[in-house]
């Protein structure tokens, strides 16, 4: 199993050692959504380098984090249980949430 948070380390401290940002949030959240961007053009023109795309998408997305000090691997895994947990319903065509997780009932 992989271990985001040693790698979300590895990231920050490989941008400290090259010398990128790690104090500018919003050139850092701008950054990210760039790396989406060329993943999702790589998509669309149906181009080889797609998965080297949404690793540059992680790579920089785990990064944040890690500057945020925010343990992604452990915010993931509790969204995955949450998600898990909620009920849907077509309506109107449109998959809609009908029922919200309630982690207070949540047999741990």
């Amino acid at each position: 199993m992989v271990d985001l948070k040693k790698i979300q380390e590895e990231i920050y401290q490989n941008k400290l050692d090259k010398g990128f940002n790690v104090t500018d949030i919003n050139k850092e959240f701008c950054l990210t959504y760039g790396e989406m961007a060329e993943a999702y053009e790589a998509w669309r023109k149906n181009k080889d380098d797609l998965g080297e795309e949404l690793a540059d998408v992680t790579i920089y997305l785990l990064g944040l984090s890690e500057i945020l000090n925010v343990d992604l691997e452990s915010e993931i895994l509790k969204k995955v249980n949450k998600n898990k947990h909620r009920e849907y319903k077509i309506i109107n065509g449109v998959n809609t949430r009908v029922k919200e997780y309630d982690d207070k009932s949540d047999n741990k």
